[in-house]
């Protein structure tokens, strides 16, 4: 117990540390300049049924002008690829699922994320469903029981967790349950393949190491591209679209490009 406090008094140590760190913006808070849709089913570029947009200073993942869906699932890439940084994104759930998704995606009400060390999109084979990358899940609470946010998911990859390798697809984080259309605040600190560390309003509630490619839950994908066993050091950023309505009022990043010569004191939070 004594070594778990410590612990995380150097997590909170490293926090507000790091905070010192300038942000920048990632969504300009007035069009999706920088960002590229890529939906599976259709090509690079493509914003099916103007499911990304933004509206009132709020990036929009919308559902309003669907009346279908047979598996586009969609994503939303950064141009810039990224190794060591922290990642920020304050976000809420709105409304209801995409009626016509419930039967095969009733597991994606109030559930959306944004993807780590995410392939360059346009290795992307074009109906593939999910970029190989490190997902961090945001589930919005269903109004009673537990879903708590920020949790791991892996499609086509894997991750060293508790120094075993898990190649579980998600993992739940030790996060609260956010009921309502709530703003929630997620931050996550990428150091390479050193480590992810994930935070929900300011608190620890998950980190892990050693990303790589690996295992199932990405379909097609192009075999020259998803070699099991490659180390993920870096890579691009997305946010998803899942039939779940969802907004982002903030998404923005510290670059921590500093921390390759020392990735032992930014941990410390030196």
């Amino acid at each position: 117990m004594l070594s778990r406090v410590f612990v995380f008094g150097a997590v909170a140590l490293s926090l507000f540390s790091l905070h010192d760190q300038s942000w920048t913006p990632l969504f300009n808070g007035r069009d999706l300049t920088g960002w590229t849709p890529k939906f599976a089913n259709h090509d690079l570029g493509v914003n099916l049924h103007d499911t990304f947009r933004v509206e009132d200073g709020v990036l929009k993942v919308a559902y309003d002008k669907w009346t279908s869906f047979d598996g586009e699932f969609g994503h939303l890439f950064y141009a810039q690829p990224y190794t060591h940084y922290r990642i920020a994104a304050e976000y809420r759930f709105v409304g209801e699922q995409l009626p016509a998704a419930a039967r095969g995606a009733g597991w994606a009400v109030r559930n959306n994320g944004f993807m780590l060390h995410a392939q360059d999109p346009t290795t992307m084979v074009r109906d593939q469903d999910f970029p190989i990358s490190i997902e961090v899940q945001l589930l919005g609470g269903l109004g009673t029981g537990v879903r708590p946010t920020a949790n791991l998911c892996t499609p086509g990859t894997n991750v060293v967790l508790g120094g075993q390798l898990r190649t579980a697809h998600c993992t739940n984080s030790n996060a609260k349950t956010y009921h309502g259309d709530q703003w929630v605040r997620v931050e996550v600190l990428v150091l390479g393949d050193e480590l992810i560390r994930h935070y929900v309003e300011g608190e620890v509630v998950m980190e892990y190491t050693k990303p790589q490619m690996g295992g199932g839950n990405v379909a097609p994908f192009d075999p020259a591209v998803k070699v099991d066993g490659t180390p993920l050091t870096g890579g691009y950023i997305a946010i998803q679209s899942e039939t779940a309505p969802t907004e982002f009022r903030k998404i923005e990043i510290q670059n921590l490009e500093h921390c390759k010569a020392n990735i032992a004191a930014c941990i410390a939070g030196r």
